[in-house]
Protein backbone atom coordinates (compact mmCIF):
# COMPACT_ATOMS: atom_id res chain seq x y z
CA UNK A 1 0.00 0.00 0.00
CA UNK A 2 1.20 3.57 -0.61
CA UNK A 3 2.59 5.66 2.19
CA UNK A 4 -0.29 7.35 4.05
CA UNK A 5 0.03 10.98 5.07
CA UNK A 6 -2.18 12.70 7.64
CA UNK A 7 -3.33 15.66 5.52
CA UNK A 8 -4.47 17.53 8.63
CA UNK A 9 -0.93 17.60 10.01
CA UNK A 10 0.57 19.94 7.40
CA UNK A 11 -1.79 21.52 4.89
CA UNK A 12 0.91 23.17 2.83
CA UNK A 13 3.33 20.24 2.55
CA UNK A 14 6.37 22.18 3.71
CA UNK A 15 8.35 25.22 2.64
CA UNK A 16 7.58 26.76 -0.74
CA UNK A 17 10.28 27.25 -3.35
CA UNK A 18 11.75 30.75 -3.34
CA UNK A 19 9.55 33.37 -5.01
CA UNK A 20 6.30 31.39 -4.71
CA UNK A 21 3.31 33.06 -3.09
CA UNK A 22 0.63 30.80 -1.64
CA UNK A 23 -3.09 31.62 -1.68
CA UNK A 24 -4.09 32.32 1.90
CA UNK A 25 -7.88 32.11 2.13
CA UNK A 26 -11.20 31.45 0.46
CA UNK A 27 -11.83 35.20 0.46
CA UNK A 28 -8.60 35.78 -1.45
CA UNK A 29 -9.55 33.05 -3.91
CA UNK A 30 -12.95 34.63 -4.55
CA UNK A 31 -11.30 38.04 -4.96
CA UNK A 32 -8.97 36.63 -7.64
CA UNK A 33 -11.57 34.56 -9.50
CA UNK A 34 -14.65 36.71 -9.00
CA UNK A 35 -18.13 35.29 -8.45
CA UNK A 36 -19.26 32.36 -10.59
CA UNK A 37 -21.91 33.15 -13.16
CA UNK A 38 -25.44 32.10 -12.12
CA UNK A 39 -25.53 29.66 -15.06
CA UNK A 40 -22.55 27.81 -13.56
CA UNK A 41 -24.30 27.42 -10.21
CA UNK A 42 -27.76 26.71 -11.66
CA UNK A 43 -26.57 23.84 -13.88
CA UNK A 44 -25.95 21.60 -10.85
CA UNK A 45 -28.78 19.15 -10.28
CA UNK A 46 -29.39 16.18 -7.93
CA UNK A 47 -30.79 13.62 -10.39
CA UNK A 48 -29.99 12.31 -13.85
CA UNK A 49 -31.62 14.15 -16.74
CA UNK A 50 -32.20 12.87 -20.26
CA UNK A 51 -29.04 14.72 -21.37
CA UNK A 52 -27.02 13.05 -18.59
CA UNK A 53 -28.37 9.62 -19.59
CA UNK A 54 -27.42 10.28 -23.21
CA UNK A 55 -23.82 10.97 -22.13
CA UNK A 56 -23.67 7.91 -19.86
CA UNK A 57 -24.97 5.73 -22.70
CA UNK A 58 -22.25 7.04 -25.05
CA UNK A 59 -19.35 7.07 -22.59
CA UNK A 60 -16.85 4.24 -22.51
CA UNK A 61 -14.53 5.93 -20.02
CA UNK A 62 -14.62 7.77 -16.70
CA UNK A 63 -12.26 8.78 -13.93
CA UNK A 64 -13.13 7.82 -10.35
CA UNK A 65 -11.83 10.15 -7.63
CA UNK A 66 -11.74 9.03 -4.00
CA UNK A 67 -9.82 9.87 -0.85
CA UNK A 68 -9.13 8.05 2.37
CA UNK A 69 -9.95 9.24 5.88
CA UNK A 70 -6.81 11.43 5.88
CA UNK A 71 -7.51 13.14 2.56
CA UNK A 72 -4.99 11.11 0.53
CA UNK A 73 -6.45 11.12 -2.98
CA UNK A 74 -6.66 8.58 -5.75
CA UNK A 75 -7.95 8.95 -9.29
CA UNK A 76 -8.56 5.72 -11.14
CA UNK A 77 -9.58 5.21 -14.77
CA UNK A 78 -12.66 3.06 -15.41
CA UNK A 79 -13.86 1.91 -18.78
CA UNK A 80 -15.68 -0.64 -20.84
CA UNK A 81 -18.04 -0.65 -23.80
CA UNK A 82 -20.13 2.53 -24.19
CA UNK A 83 -22.92 2.51 -21.64
CA UNK A 84 -20.97 0.43 -19.10
CA UNK A 85 -22.44 2.49 -16.25
CA UNK A 86 -25.58 0.77 -15.04
CA UNK A 87 -28.37 3.26 -14.24
CA UNK A 88 -30.53 1.99 -11.38
CA UNK A 89 -32.62 5.13 -10.88
CA UNK A 90 -32.44 8.86 -11.45
CA UNK A 91 -30.26 9.15 -8.34
CA UNK A 92 -28.28 5.89 -8.29
CA UNK A 93 -25.75 4.31 -10.67
CA UNK A 94 -23.42 1.32 -10.54
CA UNK A 95 -20.03 0.72 -12.15
CA UNK A 96 -18.83 -2.85 -12.66
CA UNK A 97 -15.28 -3.55 -11.59
CA UNK A 98 -13.18 -5.19 -14.28
CA UNK A 99 -9.92 -7.10 -13.77
CA UNK A 100 -6.94 -4.79 -13.47
CA UNK A 101 -3.87 -4.34 -11.33
CA UNK A 102 -5.57 -5.63 -8.14
CA UNK A 103 -4.42 -2.67 -6.03
CA UNK A 104 -7.95 -1.70 -5.07
CA UNK A 105 -6.95 1.82 -3.97
CA UNK A 106 -10.35 3.31 -4.82
CA UNK A 107 -12.22 0.57 -3.00
CA UNK A 108 -9.94 0.84 0.03
CA UNK A 109 -10.61 4.59 0.12
CA UNK A 110 -14.38 4.08 -0.14
CA UNK A 111 -14.24 1.79 2.88
CA UNK A 112 -12.75 4.76 4.80
CA UNK A 113 -14.62 7.64 3.14
CA UNK A 114 -17.71 7.14 0.98
CA UNK A 115 -17.46 10.44 -0.93
CA UNK A 116 -16.55 9.89 -4.58
CA UNK A 117 -16.53 11.80 -7.83
CA UNK A 118 -16.82 10.59 -11.41
CA UNK A 119 -15.80 12.44 -14.55
CA UNK A 120 -17.21 10.93 -17.75
CA UNK A 121 -15.52 11.58 -21.09
CA UNK A 122 -16.52 10.62 -24.61
CA UNK A 123 -13.59 10.41 -27.05
CA UNK A 124 -13.84 13.22 -29.59
CA UNK A 125 -16.61 15.03 -27.69
CA UNK A 126 -16.29 18.19 -25.63
CA UNK A 127 -18.99 16.94 -23.25
CA UNK A 128 -17.71 16.16 -19.75
CA UNK A 129 -20.20 14.89 -17.17
CA UNK A 130 -19.33 15.30 -13.51
CA UNK A 131 -21.13 13.14 -10.93
CA UNK A 132 -20.48 13.44 -7.19
CA UNK A 133 -21.98 11.26 -4.50
CA UNK A 134 -21.56 8.65 -1.82
CA UNK A 135 -20.26 5.24 -2.79
CA UNK A 136 -20.58 1.72 -1.49
CA UNK A 137 -18.94 -1.47 -2.70
CA UNK A 138 -21.19 -4.38 -3.62
CA UNK A 139 -20.12 -8.02 -3.87
CA UNK A 140 -23.41 -9.07 -5.46
CA UNK A 141 -26.73 -7.62 -6.58
CA UNK A 142 -29.58 -8.65 -8.89
CA UNK A 143 -28.18 -6.41 -11.65
CA UNK A 144 -24.70 -8.03 -11.73
CA UNK A 145 -25.86 -10.28 -14.58
CA UNK A 146 -26.72 -7.14 -16.59
CA UNK A 147 -23.14 -5.89 -16.11
CA UNK A 148 -21.46 -9.09 -17.32
CA UNK A 149 -18.76 -8.70 -19.98
CA UNK A 150 -17.49 -11.56 -22.11
CA UNK A 151 -19.79 -13.82 -20.11
CA UNK A 152 -18.23 -12.87 -16.76
CA UNK A 153 -20.11 -11.16 -13.95
CA UNK A 154 -18.13 -8.54 -12.04
CA UNK A 155 -16.76 -9.58 -8.65
CA UNK A 156 -17.40 -6.08 -7.32
CA UNK A 157 -19.39 -3.02 -8.29
CA UNK A 158 -19.32 0.54 -7.09
CA UNK A 159 -22.80 1.77 -6.16
CA UNK A 160 -23.07 5.58 -6.19
CA UNK A 161 -25.91 7.51 -4.61
CA UNK A 162 -25.82 10.78 -6.52
CA UNK A 163 -25.54 14.10 -4.67
CA UNK A 164 -24.94 16.35 -7.68
CA UNK A 165 -24.47 16.16 -11.43
CA UNK A 166 -23.52 18.73 -14.03
CA UNK A 167 -21.85 19.26 -17.37
CA UNK A 168 -18.31 20.34 -16.68
CA UNK A 169 -16.74 23.23 -18.56
CA UNK A 170 -15.04 21.83 -21.71
CA UNK A 171 -12.40 24.61 -21.91
CA UNK A 172 -9.56 22.35 -20.73
CA UNK A 173 -10.34 19.81 -23.47
CA UNK A 174 -10.23 22.56 -26.09
CA UNK A 175 -6.99 24.07 -24.75
CA UNK A 176 -5.22 20.72 -24.39
CA UNK A 177 -6.15 19.40 -27.83
CA UNK A 178 -6.66 16.02 -26.17
CA UNK A 179 -8.89 14.80 -29.02
CA UNK A 180 -6.79 16.37 -31.79
CA UNK A 181 -4.11 13.92 -33.03
CA UNK A 182 -2.19 16.84 -34.61
CA UNK A 183 -1.54 18.23 -31.11
CA UNK A 184 -0.14 14.98 -29.67
CA UNK A 185 3.58 14.86 -28.96
CA UNK A 186 5.41 11.99 -30.54
CA UNK A 187 8.64 11.62 -28.62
Amino acid sequence: MPHMIDATANRSGGALPEGCVELGSADELRELLGQPYPLVIDKVHPELTDDDLRILNRSSFCLLATSDRYGNCDVSPRGDAPGFTHVLSSSRIALPDRPGNRRGDSFQNILDNPHAGLLYLIPGSKEVLRVNGRARILTDAPFFDDMAAAGRRPLLALLLDIDEIYLHCPASLRRSGVWDPESWRRD
